[in-house]
């Protein structure tokens, strides 16, 4: 594992940009396995800068998302399909039919999973996966469990995590109780990995994830055991990492 470490936010973001953005230079038609919530905000704004100034080329570019909330439409801004869009796929020029999310709408659970999964699989791989990092070890809505999710599937999402979402709602209420989430498995067969942290709420999280055992009920500790992740975090979040 490869750990950077960064000031502040800013510098996190833009570290963890340029390593996106090499990805995209060396291999054009590359497939992105990207991620919401807070953390990537900044990153994203970088990208689209290296768009505007003319630096990077999203045309053959393939998007595949970690997540989405179950039950929400793609117009509702705090669908991810939503935030993505607003956050990056407005502003470069990737291909409509090149993003990909799973749908948050379709009540048939089961279906929807084995589509996504099958539909990663037939990318022949994600380059590169983005991750953030929640305050319980969950990577995606992957929650702490008794073993690791292999595949998509939805998930019944904890007190904790609609309590650190709730803020993007006007109640806990309104929080979806459910998700389509990529599985343990299926990030796992990313070639790399890059994971993104800032703040200092998460320094314990993030001497749990990658300096304590592999457990499920920290499941981002199943990164301990890829051959390629990149941690790129403030120095913050890393302030309790062993020397």
């Amino acid at each position: 594992m490869k750990i950077y470490k960064t000031k502040d936010y800013d510098e996190m973001s833009r570290k963890a940009a340029n390593i996106i953005a090499a990805q995209i230079i060396l291999k054009p038609d590359s497939t992105l396995g990207l991620a919401t919530g807070s953390t990537p905000i900044g990153l994203y704004k970088c990208l689209v800068e290296g768009y505007e100034k003319g630096d990077l080329d999203f045309s053959q570019i393939t998007t595949v998302n970690l997540d989405e909330y179950k039950g929400l439409p793609r117009e509702n801004d705090q669908s991810y399909y939503y935030f993505m869009h607003e956050n990056l796929f407005h502003h470069v020029n990737v291909k409509p039919e090149n993003v990909h999310l799973p749908d948050g709408t379709r009540e048939d659970s089961e279906a929807e999973c084995a589509g996504y999964e099958a539909l990663i699989r037939s990318l022949n791989g994600v380059d590169i996966q983005l991750l953030g990092l929640g305050h319980n070890g969950h990577i995606g809505f992957n929650e702490p469990s008794d073993q690791f999710e292999k595949e998509t599937h939805c998930v019944t999402l904890t007190e904790r995590t609609i309590e650190a979402n709730k803020r993007f709602f006007a109640s806990a209420d309104e929080v979806p109780r459910q998700a389509y989430t990529m599985g343990i498995g299926t990030i796992m067969r990313a070639k790399k990995i890059l994971v993104v942290v800032s703040g200092e709420d998460k320094a314990d999280i993030v001497s749990k994830a990658f300096f304590g055992p592999v457990t499920p009920e920290v499941p981002a500790s199943i990164l301990q055991m890829h051959p390629d992740v990149t941690l790129v975090a403030d120095a913050a979040a890393l302030s309790k990492i062993p020397d």
